[in-house]
């Protein structure tokens, strides 16, 4: 049991952590650069560690937990947990737990890109930081359009409030049964059924081997011509080169992207340089507001570990 003998857990830690996270670790906390540290480093620091607040840049792989043979408890600083090996976590009998709370600032842009991509907004901005003035540049409104979530957890969820205020037609694809319906929002049975209807395809769901490249050559070319594709999820849920080729041929009308398979992108990423294409660098948490509030479910997430407690944010075991 923690505790048993009165001594405080030893916590490594990937982020500098103010006082008032430290107190409420309660543990001896060291700080470390995953990115710089060598394996003989970081074998170091985790030799005696019994808990390790990580982000989504630290890859927990069998390999970094080898480590960390006293680990009780991860704590990760995202929700999606992708760079996390769940399966060894949970052979090791380390609890692993991520900070759901991210929901409506990831839920606000992707409509964002939603508004950018149907309004061309990108092409509006580089024709005036150009020194041109063209209001002949033509987009579509979103009343009446419809938009198929591919994912209704809670960020599908808010996604789906978000663009019935828009007066937009919703539908969501997602092979859990047990969520709960939302009113104004129908339930397609199937994916592929379901992309030649939508207006507007986004993707909400986590980055596992049933979901990595999910939209790919078959994918595409089941959409509308006239069809958009948001991403806010995990960038391996598409396959980037058939994205690639199904804009470069018109099979899509365009795509808005806050994550990439590679991030940052390689240089001469075609992507970058389509007209059609908004790029983000992976900022759908980026708000003060949220980041800070993800720190603190964090740190409580593994606090309420180290003291032997049911955290709430746990993931189940593999």
């Amino acid at each position: 049991m923690p505790g048993a003998t009165g001594s405080r857990p030893s916590i490594v830690s990937a982020v500098a952590l103010g006082e008032e996270h430290l107190a409420r670790l309660g543990g001896v906390v060291q700080v470390v650069d995953f990115a710089r540290a060598g394996d003989t480093e970081i074998s170091e620091r985790l030799r005696d560690a019994e808990g390790l607040l990580v982000n989504s840049h630290v890859t927990a792989d069998s390999h970094l937990l080898t480590h960390a043979p006293k680990l009780r408890a991860l704590s990760t600083i995202s929700v999606g947990f992708d760079h996390i090996d769940l399966a060894e976590a949970s052979r090791r009998a380390i609890t692993v737990t991520h900070t759901p709370v991210l929901s409506d600032a990831v839920a606000d842009l992707t409509l964002g890109l939603i508004l950018m991509v149907a309004r061309r907004l990108r092409e509006a901005v580089d024709v005036v930081a150009g020194g041109g003035w063209d209001d002949a540049l033509l987009g579509h409104d979103l009343r009446d359009k419809t938009l198929l979530i591919v994912g209704l957890g809670r960020i599908g969820q808010e996604v789906a409030r978000r663009a019935l205020g828009f007066k937009m037609r919703v539908c969501a694809f997602d092979s859990r049964a047990e969520l709960a319906s939302i009113a104004g929002v129908e339930r397609v049975p199937t994916l592929h059924d379901a992309l030649r209807r939508a207006d507007v395809i986004s993707l909400h769901v986590d980055l596992n081997p049933a979901t990595r490249l999910l939209l790919d050559d078959a994918a595409f070319a089941t959409m509308k011509s006239s069809a958009f594709v948001i991403n806010t999820s995990r960038g391996g849920v598409i396959d980037q080169g058939a994205l690639t080729r199904a804009l470069a041929q018109h099979r899509i009308a365009g795509a808005g992207l806050d994550v990439l398979e590679c991030e940052p992108p390689e240089a001469g990423e075609p992507l970058l340089s389509m007209p059609n294409v908004v790029v983000l660098p992976h900022i759908g948490s980026a708000t003060v507001e949220t980041r800070a509030a993800m720190l603190d479910c964090a740190v409580d997430n593994l606090a309420t570990c180290l003291r032997g407690e049911t955290c709430p944010n746990a993931l189940p075991p593999v």
